[in-house]
């Protein structure tokens, strides 16, 4: 029995995907990373869940639907390859097709490897990784350069020295009488700016005091299409169940435009959200139309019995 194949294919097209009494395989998308200089693609990351063994229904359709058999056979048959492949974890490694390995450690617990050769992201279809040139960086060392002592001034006499003192005094006094009348100027302008900018403050503020606003349009109705619960049903037909309420989103468009009332049931015990194609007061009103949804809405569409 192809049942690895089922996995995987099922994989491309849900975010999780449970086997009855073994575990649940659960996606989750990445963005483009950056890894030792390689960029790698959006991807769906693959890891496994030994609590999620509750049958939602999605693994059983697949196989109802490709071996054409009834639902209770297709479930009989993923349990009898489940008794196989616990049989099989006793002594050696069970390989999931393209989704990865699974083993038992010392404690018996399983352990799951996951093939990262596989992209289950339909979008990145097509996409590889990038190598990332390195780009070596070049220290440049700086030379300071010697000191140089005026010519002139080794050679003057103690004379000429003491002669040229008073001139360079009058200088550095005439450089600081500028710099001097340059900060007095500097905070005279800086305070003529605050005072004008204080009066423009006061002016905007009398003007916002004395404005009138009128809101004539009224705020727009958001409303939520979420699904009540009718209390006489007991059973739903699902379309899908999502990981990401965008994509539960999407298929509700997709649905209403087929002319189907599609609603989103809320969300089950693992966190993923149930699009709904209709409610039935039993099982058997559900059967009977089914097999219409699966035609011309979708192939994987399953029932919810509460």
């Amino acid at each position: 029995m192809m049942m690895r194949s089922y996995i995987k294919e099922l994989l491309y097209r849900y975010d999780c995907v449970i086997v009855p009494n073994f575990g649940g395989f659960v996606t989750n998308t990445t963005n483009t990373q950056l890894v030792d200089g390689i960029f790698y693609p959006p991807t769906k990351k693959i890891s496994f869940n030994a609590q999620l063994q509750h049958n939602d229904g999605l693994l059983a359709n697949e196989v109802a639907s490709v071996l054409n058999i009834s639902f209770e056979e297709a479930v009989a048959k993923i349990l009898e390859t489940v008794a196989e492949w616990k049989e099989t974890l006793k002594e050696n490694t069970l390989e999931i097709n393209e989704v990865g390995s699974l083993t038992l450690n010392e404690e018996s617990q399983l352990v799951f490897k996951p093939n990262t050769t596989t992209n289950f992201l339909t979008s990145s279809f097509g996409f590889s990784p990038v190598n990332y040139p390195v780009i070596e960086r070049v220290e440049e060392k700086v030379i300071p350069l010697p000191t140089v002592t005026s010519f002139d001034e080794e050679k003057m006499t103690e004379e000429e020295k003491s002669t040229k003192k008073p001139f360079r005094i009058v200088k550095y006094a005439a450089a600081a009488a500028i710099l001097l009348a340059g900060t007095v100027g500097l905070q005279q302008f800086n305070k003529n700016n605050n005072n004008n900018a204080i009066g423009e403050q006061n002016l905007v503020e009398e003007k916002i005091q004395q404005a009138t606003f009128v809101i004539d349009d009224q705020l727009p109705t958001i409303s939520l299409d979420i699904a009540k619960e009718d209390s006489d049903a007991t059973a739903y037909i699902i379309a899908g169940a999502f990981q990401l309420e965008e994509n539960a989103r999407k298929k509700i468009t997709e649905l209403k435009s087929k002319g189907y009332d599609a609603k989103i049931l809320g969300k089950n015990q693992w966190g993923l959200t149930q699009v709904s194609v209709g409610s039935y007061a039993s099982k058997d009103a559900a059967k009977e139309v089914i097999e219409k949804v699966r035609e011309e809405a979708s192939k994987d569409a399953w029932i919810l019995v509460k």
